[in-house]
């Protein structure tokens, strides 16, 4: 598989996702630039509204669904009976057969650190210290290629910037390439297509342009993925609780550089970092040299 040949990749083509906006630069002249549109998409489940998200509105089927999974709000083995889109009254409706009731759950929810609506419930710490994750390797020369191959897509990134992305890879292949304006939106998109189409997780990489928070290490670990990647940095509690997970933690992957804070048993270096090709100027995303 290329590049040519993934199951889904950014279309910064798509006249909805952006929108040209005129204004001055630094010098006072005129000036026309894409920005990033975002609008609200409110997610019901039976009948029982859950959280209104700000996202760019491509793929509500799989964000619903990625959310609820992320959130245990929906089971894996749940069977999904119907998931509704108005793009009018931008709602998302998931109807399962499983008979469900969260009113208390919504009431003990708590803020994260992700940006955005992201939100985590309490009990997620318990499902999260249940998960075993599966043995997998991490190749250099396939970490090598996954990063160039990512970073030189046509992205909404490098079309009008303020949005991160999310890749799910196998090897040395992206598979899925989603982004919104908030990463776990982008994580959610790419847990709600792995379940609608039954991707196994135990051999795949997950790719992020974003922070290595807690938050990314524990919907990693909920989807049941054993090697998160990111050209950003980490933080301490997101080290830990990958540490604890036996998730391998890559950070700061840019060009032939890469930092690996846990996991690093899974890591087999089959390749020079100075035959790996370096990153190029034109390809930097904000925080090439700092942590986004």
């Amino acid at each position: 598989m290329t590049t040519k040949d993934m199951l889904i990749r950014p279309d910064p083509a798509d006249a909805r996702l952006t929108r040209r906006v005129a204004g001055i630069d630094q010098s006072g002249a005129p000036v026309e630039t894409s920005v990033t549109v975002e609008r609200p998409l409110t997610l019901y489940l039976n009948g029982q509204e859950i959280v209104t998200m700000m996202t760019i509105g491509d793929y509500p089927e799989y964000l619903a669904l990625g959310y609820l999974l992320n959130q245990n709000m929906l089971r894996r083995d749940d069977v999904v009976t119907a998931v509704d889109y108005d793009e009018e009254i931008e709602t998302v409706v998931v109807r399962t057969e499983r008979g469900t009731d969260f009113e208390e759950k919504l009431r003990k929810k708590t803020l994260t650190s992700g940006c955005a609506q992201g939100t985590a419930f309490g009990d997620l710490m318990e499902r999260f210290e249940s998960v075993t994750l599966p043995d997998a390797e991490l190749r250099t020369s396939w970490l090598y290629r996954l990063t160039h191959a990512i970073n030189t897509m046509p992205s909404l990134y490098l079309e009008a910037g303020a949005i991160h992305g999310c890749v799910l890879c196998e090897r040395d292949q992206p598979l899925v390439y989603m982004e919104d304006v908030g990463r776990h939106n982008a994580v959610d998109k790419i847990a709600g297509y792995m379940f609608r189409h039954g991707i196994e997780p135990g051999d795949k990489i997950f790719y992020t342009t974003g922070r290595l928070t807690s938050e990314m290490v524990i919907k990693t670990v909920q989807m049941g993925i054993p090697i998160l990647v990111s050209r950003s940095g980490f933080t301490a509690w997101g080290v830990e609780l990958a540490r604890q997970a036996g998730l391998t933690l890559v950070g700061r992957a840019r060009g032939r550089r890469f930092l690996a804070l846990a996991g690093e048993k899974r890591i087999v270096f089959d390749l020079d970092p100075a035959l790996a090709e370096e990153e190029r100027a034109a390809h930097r995303r904000k925080g090439a040299e700092r942590d986004d």
